[in-house]
């Protein structure tokens, strides 16, 4: 693509050293992915300024430099005259709107869906691109599950484990439309929303599920944390609101005066969608719901009154993008949730086991309650401290769990640059009485996995939790494979 830099400027460029256009044939912000003509962004990473890694990219060939430090580029530009380098108020929504322009702003071609909460996006996100599909409207799905087109799961090396860099994002974008898709369910994080990942991008439909402590180790602050959520309903023409939710509610009610549908598990609300009568069986949930004074009955293949709740978000989805209630109503039994997402194993023994990765003490909370609503012998549930996240939520992951528990395994996910040993001990905190004989520790998410099954006895549950991201654990900076379910499979095989 032939770019004219001068006709760019509403993108955020300030001055232009060297030409004043280039064809442009990639945009990437990794200097070592440059192929000859790309457009290198010098953003700042975690550990890093992207201006470090300047020089490196043009000699791999890049053709356009774009950053935000002026002294810098001028002096490049003298150094390496066939190059472009642009001055830009900020390199990250630069880097959003030439992505959206660079790949014909497919994501207006889009119907695109947001999903952002504490806890929840992933299962909504998912539950929105099955019950789209079900309603013959080919949706694909970007989230911690993975890219997926409305057929299939995609390979995608993603550059963030939740809501990818801008390039990404218009990339799939790109790809969804181009391969027949005509919408797009996603999670968005609070993270890439302050990033400006999401910038240039008008929602079709927001949607909130519920607002918690989490983040604080990059928000530092609440109110920091929910501001940029909030910015995905100032970017949006449709909202569905989760009403239950004291911490955020309001405050998109507030802000926010388009087409609008809430939702609700409280019979007595004022809410547009309701569900009551909420019964579980041994295949999944029924429920009466109730949609603006019509009444209707629905099962849907799930557990849990959180997840009857995700349900209700996906329904109102589906109305504000012109379905009708009875059609969706029709195909709700055929609903599928994400892996991970109170996945149920059997095991051999007549144990259960369940992976769900509730990785925040509400989250935990909710998934314990309705765990125990199931016929079982004993519980054992095995909790981590994520070397990624904020240390001050571990010993609260404990005192959540804390006496309600047969068998408790603290491990560790995702251990980063830190100790395992730090982390769990870190967890431990927040036991009454760490030393207990019924509390074990391991140093691994394997070893954690391998202890629970060995624990467990006949008509057990095995409850797993965490956030295991993308099939693999991030140990000092790289992705090593992991899956839970491989290492329950192989267990069984070798016991048997």
């Amino acid at each position: 693509m032939n770019m004219n830099f001068n006709q760019l400027k509403s993108f955020g460029i300030v001055k232009c050293f060297g030409p004043s256009s280039q064809t442009v044939t990639g945009l990437m912000f990794h200097s070592k992915n440059i192929q000859e003509g790309s457009i290198f962004f010098c953003i700042n990473g975690e550990n890093s300024d992207g201006h470090l890694y300047a020089e490196e990219a043009i000699k791999r060939g890049a053709s356009t430099i774009i950053g935000e430090q002026e002294r810098e580029l001028e002096k490049w530009s003298k150094r390496y005259p066939a190059c472009s380098f642009l001055l830009v108020q900020n390199v990250r929504r630069t880097m959003a709107y030439l992505a959206k322009h660079f790949y014909n702003c497919a994501d207006e071609k889009l119907k695109t869906i947001g999903v952002t909460g504490t806890n929840g996006k992933t299962t909504v996100s998912s539950y929105v691109r099955c019950l789209l599909n079900l309603l013959k409207m080919p949706t694909g799905l970007i989230g911690t599950t993975g890219i997926w087109t409305s057929k299939e799961k995609v390979s995608y090396k993603k550059s963030t484990p939740t809501t990818p860099e801008a390039i990404d994002l218009h990339h799939i974008f790109h790809m969804l439309e181009r391969q027949g898709d005509q919408a797009v369910s996603m999670e968005v994080s609070s993270i890439a929303l302050d990033q400006l990942r999401a910038e240039g991008i008008y929602y079709d439909v927001a949607i909130h599920t519920n607002f918690s402590e989490e983040h604080l180790e990059y928000h530092r602050t609440m109110d920091h944390y929910k501001n940029c959520k909030l910015k995905l309903f100032k970017q949006a023409k449709c909202a569905v609101v989760n009403i239950d939710d004291e911490g955020m509610a309001e405050d998109i009610l507030d802000i926010f005066d388009g087409p609008l549908i809430t939702y609700s598990l409280k019979e007595s609300s004022d809410a547009d969608l309701k569900a009551s009568g909420v019964t579980v069986s041994e295949k999944g949930t029924s429920f009466t719901l109730d949609f603006l004074g019509e009444r209707y009955q629905v099962f849907v293949p799930v557990f849990g009154n959180y997840n009857i709740a995700n349900v209700l978000s996906a329904v109102g989805t589906a109305i504000l993008l012109g379905h009708p209630v009875k059609h969706i109503i029709d195909v709700l039994p055929e609903l599928q949730s994400p892996e991970g997402r109170f996945q149920v194993i059997e095991a051999p023994n007549n144990a259960k086991i369940i992976l769900d990765y509730a990785h925040t003490p509400v989250a935990l909370n909710r998934l314990v309650e309705e765990v125990k609503k199931l016929n079982y012998n004993r519980l054992i549930v095995m909790i981590a401290g994520i070397g990624i996240r904020d240390f001050n939520k571990m010993p609260k992951m404990a005192a959540t769990i804390d006496g309600q528990a047969d068998e408790v395994i603290v491990t560790v996910d995702h251990p980063g640059y830190h100790d395992p040993q730090v982390i769990i001990d870190q967890v431990m905190k927040g036991f009454k009485d760490p030393k207990a004989p019924n509390i074990h520790s391991a140093l691994t998410r394997k070893d954690g996995v391998l202890k629970a099954l060995l624990l467990a006895e006949e008509r057990d549950i095995i409850l797993l939790t965490s956030g295991c991201i993308n099939n693999a654990q991030i140990v000092k900076g790289k992705e090593i494979p992991h899956s839970d379910e491989e290492i329950i499979h192989g267990h069984y095989l070798q016991s048997s």
